[in-house]
Order: structure tokens, then sequence, then C-alpha cells
């Protein structure tokens, strides 16, 4: 995907106060680096106190990304497109796609916050009557991340959710409340129609989560494109335009990075040998496994493992 397709966000003068706010609320409520469930299905976040030189490759789950303090460096494992998230953008994943992703701006003192609301689609599908009661404006292009300036009401209405969460008080009842109208305000901004395209049952994009959920979680089988394409409904040759419009990768390379992220973390977290974490993704060659894994990571698997022991 190049970088001219990435859909925009109006600029609507974003307060640095409030996005102080947002970093003062969350070293409260995140006080430790880590992944936080602030409030299930509704609000996570993500701390960092350092930066890090070497890149981290995970599958982006749909949500809005705020960050207020510190700053990542993202990029598409396929597609060429890269961006950076930063107190100055709001970036929103529409689909499960493999990323790269660095901390450039972490301190003690400033560490880095990403702040996540979960892109449900039963969630989303509610909403839609009510902000398009006279029917669904026509969607742009699809793709898989859409990057914009920072928004000043969804950050606001962030900020209250968030104050919401740290007096703990009728959170369940209210937070819920304010989410909403995060998602309304998101739904009525330039990338609105496009979002939509996540809820919408029988949608290009409803159906390719289909197939993009099948391949995440049964990445060690193999696959066949007429199998996948039967899944979504579609044809072969309409699956793979779709696929590869969402994604910016075919469905075969899809199921290829998925692989070798989850024989990176294998080794790493499990200290798996090279052959047995092939064996287990799926790779019935170790040589191939090797090649491709050099072609993905730039090193060969057991000196990249060698690497990380020696961290």
């Amino acid at each position: 995907m190049e970088s001219k397709t990435i859909s925009q966000v109006a600029k609507t003068g974003t307060d640095s106060v409030d996005l102080q706010q947002m970093a003062a609320l969350l070293t409260k409520l995140a006080p430790y680096d880590g992944f936080f469930q602030l409030q299930k299905d509704y609000v996570h976040v993500v701390r960092e106190s350092k930066t890090a030189s070497e890149k981290t490759y995970l599958l982006a789950r749909p949500s809005i990304c705020i960050v207020p303090q510190g700053a990542k460096s993202v990029s598409l494992t396929q597609g060429g497109m890269t961006f950076e998230e930063n107190e100055s953008t709001l970036v929103v994943y529409s689909a499960e796609v493999p990323i790269n992703l660095a901390i450039t701006q972490a301190s003690v003192d400033k560490p880095y916050f990403c702040l996540m609301i979960p892109l449900d689609a039963k969630r989303l599908r509610q909403l839609i009557l009510k902000v398009f009661p006279n029917g669904v404006p026509k969607a742009p292009k699809l793709q898989a991340v859409y990057v914009g300036d920072a928004d000043a009401h969804i950050v606001k209405a962030t900020v209250r959710a968030l104050q919401q969460i740290e007096q703990q008080q009728h959170t369940e009842l209210l937070v819920p409340l304010m989410i909403e109208e995060v998602l309304i305000r998101l739904l009525l901004s330039p990338m609105g129609p496009a979002i939509v395209q996540i809820a919408i049952a029988d949608s290009n994009a409803e159906k390719i989560t289909k197939a993009i959920s099948w391949l995440k979680d049964n990445y060690a089988k193999p696959v066949k494109m007429e199998d996948l394409a039967k899944l979504t409904g579609m044809s072969v040759s309409s699956f793979h335009t779709h696929f590869k419009s969402l994604t910016s990768m075919s469905p075969l390379q899809f199921q290829k990075t998925v692989r070798l992220q989850q024989a990176r973390s294998l080794m790493r977290a499990k200290m798996m040998d090279v052959s047995s974490a092939a064996y287990e993704v799926g790779y019935a060659s170790t040589s191939q496994f090797s090649r491709e894994y050099v072609r993905a990571f730039g090193v060969p698997p057991s000196k990249d493992v060698g690497r990380m022991a020696s961290d």
C-alpha cells in the first residue's frame, strides 16, 4: 500500500492540554511497563519506558490508537506503507494485519503510551443506523490502516472515559457510553464510511475478515485459495483482489508472515530449536523456513535467537 493512499482525518485542533491530561491519567492507571486492560473490551493501553532499535513483529487488531506521549514507527509487513504514531496522529486499524513497530520516543520520566479502543463489529453495527439513518455513504477503497490528525473531540471523550475509570464509580455503566461517543465521532469523520464496512454483514471487508480469522487460527495448515474463497462466498479472483486490497498482501503471503512471526515467538519465548519451530508452524523444509526467515527478518533464525539470548 503506497503512503499516498492513506486516508486523512480532518484536523480539529487537538489541545495539547487534553493529551497531557491523558498521559497523566495513564501514568496512574498503567504504573509500569506492559499491557493493561483498563476496561475489558473497551480501553486497553501499552506503556514502555525505553526505546527499542529492533522492530517488534505482531498482528494489529481492529482498533483506534491514540499516542498521547512518546512515539513509535510502524510499517506494514508487505506493501511498503510506513508511518509514525505520536501525539499528533489518530490511527485506525481496520483488520488484523501483520505490522512491524519500534518505540522511537520513550523515557522513564516520559514513557510511551498507546491507548487502544477495540473496534467490535457488533458494537459498530448498533450505531450505524443512528449515524447513517438515510443509508451508508459509498465507501472508498478498503485499507488495513487509516492515519490522520488527532481529533480533538475523540481525545476529549477518551479522557472522560479514563477519568471515569480512575474514579472507579459506575464504570460498567458509564465507560461504554463514553466509548460509544468515541465510535460515533469516528463514524462521522471522513474515514467513517470505510470503517462502517467492518460491521456491515456481507460487505467485502466483513467477508475478508472471516478469511483473516481462519488464517490466523489455522496458520500451520495447508490452504487452498478455492477453500478460502468458498468460506467468504466469493469467487477466487474476487477474493484475491479484495484480500490484497485490505491487507496489502496475498492470502499466502499473509499465512507465511503469520507463520514466521509465530516461529520467532516460539524460539524466543520457549527456546524452541529452529527445526522444531519450523515444523510447529507448518513448514516441511527447514531450509525453506530459514530462507524465508532471512527475507523477513534480515538474519538467519539461529543467529536471531542467539542474539536475543545474549542481550
